[in-house]
């Protein structure tokens, strides 16, 4: 095996031997010499120390918004999450800081696209594919929905998953094509709604849970519900006649609770007002039947003078109620007015 030289001779060294680093750069800096004077090649070395310092000065420090944490790593290997604020770290790549907005709610549109989205996953790349989807009684239907969602675990955000958001995209669309397929287009389109949000919410989170994701799903509405194009006018005069049916029950419910309250009120008010009078006529029958045996009692005891006294009263009773009094005498031959004071009121002032 040839020998090699020492380092600091610059003799030639064996034919297989790689060149020693001490001694390139020795020779780097012979040539340079050559090439420049001797005080520019030290300015030209100083000035590149102060580059050198300045640039990691530079990237020695980083700012974390209020809604982020960031993720430092350390030659690429996960290190710490770090709080909003101000903060340094080992300069020229050797930490890196992933900034992710934790506590800022992130959403994916399917089947429709919102002006100026920054999130290459947040818009669909063909709406009109995610729409379609076949209802469990096999028919279509074009369907809109949201997510809204928020990063819950920043290291598992990154590193457990290579594109968290084109996979929750993925999910997203599975699931609600499964939750779809199990409902009739009736329960799809109208009165479902929010079984289908409840029900997607959930199994859409068991699976970003299992997937490790790093993701808690906040929401799930549904937008636009429609037919295919096709059919879509059939179906408009369908769902029409229900909404008239619908429009009429509720009607007849209005006049039945409007009706039948107010029977029932006159019914009951009827009542009370038999049960009043039979009361009535029972307190009036027992007060005479009582005052008849008193009365009865008394015309016992003295007949002469009871029969007189009942005819004086009976007379107090009639007499104020009779307008005009006549008297017929067996003696007289004329007819002659008793009291006759009724006529001459109204000419009187």
């Amino acid at each position: 095996m040839p020998s090699r030289s020492g380092r600091g001779d610059g003799g030639p060294r064996g034919a297989g031997s790689p060149p020693d680093l001490g001694d390139v750069i020795r020779q780097g800096m012979a040539r340079l010499q050559r090439m420049m004077p001797g005080g520019l090649a030290r300015r030209v070395f100083v000035l590149a120390a102060i580059v050198l310092v300045g640039l990691g000065l530079w990237t020695a420090y980083y700012t974390v918004p209020s809604d982020s944490v960031a993720v430092v790593q350390r030659f690429g290997k996960y290190l710490k999450d770090v709080p909003p604020g101000l903060h340094f770290k080992l300069p020229l790549g050797i930490d890196t800081a992933t900034i992710v907005p934790v506590k800022r709610q992130l959403k994916q549109e399917f089947g429709f696209t919102t002006p100026g989205a920054t999130d290459p996953f947040q818009s669909p790349r063909d709406g009109r594919r995610e729409t379609e989807m076949v209802t469990g009684d096999l028919n279509a239907a074009l369907v809109e929905w949201v997510v809204q969602y928020r990063i819950a675990d920043p290291a598992k955000f990154l590193f457990e998953v290579r594109e968290p958001g084109g996979t929750l995209r993925h999910v997203s669309e599975s699931v609600m094509r499964e939750v779809v397929g199990d409902r009739t287009v009736d329960e799809v389109i109208t009165i479902g709604r929010q079984e289908i949000e409840t029900e997607a919410l959930m199994k859409m989170q068991e699976l970003s849970s299992k997937y490790a994701m790093g993701i808690s799903i906040d929401q799930v509405q549904l937008k636009n519900i429609n037919p295919p194009r096709p059919v879509q006018e059939s179906f408009n005069e369908v769902n029409q006649a229900q909404q008239e049916k619908e429009k009429l029950i509720n009607e007849a419910r209005r006049d039945y609770n409007k009706v039948i309250p107010l029977a029932e009120g006159e019914k009951d008010q009827r009542i009370r007002e038999a049960d009043g009078y039979r009361l009535k006529r029972i307190n009036e029958a027992e007060g005479d039947a009582a005052r008849f045996s008193a009365l009865l009692a008394e015309y016992s005891k003295a007949p002469e003078v009871t029969r007189r006294r009942i005819y004086i009263e009976t007379l107090q009773e009639v007499m104020p109620a009779i307008r005009s009094t006549i008297i017929v005498d067996e003696q007289s031959h004329s007819i002659l007015p008793l009291l006759n004071l009724d006529s001459q009121q109204g000419a009187r002032p």
